[in-house]
């Protein structure tokens, strides 16, 4: 039996997503020539890697000539938003405020962070920040 598709990208998709997120589409040739130095990705690895990718729905592709010329159909923050809720479902017990906890108890978050936060708290909120 086929193991189901993960809801996260892979380390491996993650770095073809990054290349079609920049280019906004790409051949296998274009796709291996861009991961190969760094990565050492062979060919075949980027075509199987890509393939299993079109059958989870990351990526379509239309035809030119004999190539595939491939394309994301999932966003950045697509990509993000289903990656933080999975992780809150799995180790945080589905709660947003258990991991928000965490990290600001766990991670050395700077007073810019924490700021920052802050700041984004009030906007979801429909607040305004106090200036004072």
């Amino acid at each position: 039996m086929a193991r189901p598709a993960s809801p996260q990208l892979t380390d491996a998709e993650q770095r073809i997503m990054a290349v079609l997120w920049q280019r906004g589409e790409a051949s296998v040739r274009d796709l291996t020539d861009a991961l190969e130095a760094e990565h050492g990705l062979a060919y075949t690895t980027v075509l199987t890697t890509i393939r299993i990718m079109t059958g989870k729905g990351y990526v379509g592709f239309r035809k030119e000539g004999r190539a595939h010329i491939y394309r994301p159909l999932l966003s950045r923050e697509g990509a993000q938003k289903k990656a933080l809720g999975s992780l809150v479902r799995s180790l945080f017990g589905g709660s947003p405020q258990e991991l928000a906890q965490h990290l600001v108890k766990d991670e050395q978050l700077t007073l810019e962070d924490i700021e920052a936060l802050r700041a984004e708290l009030l906007r979801s909120q429909g607040g305004e920040e106090d200036k004072s």
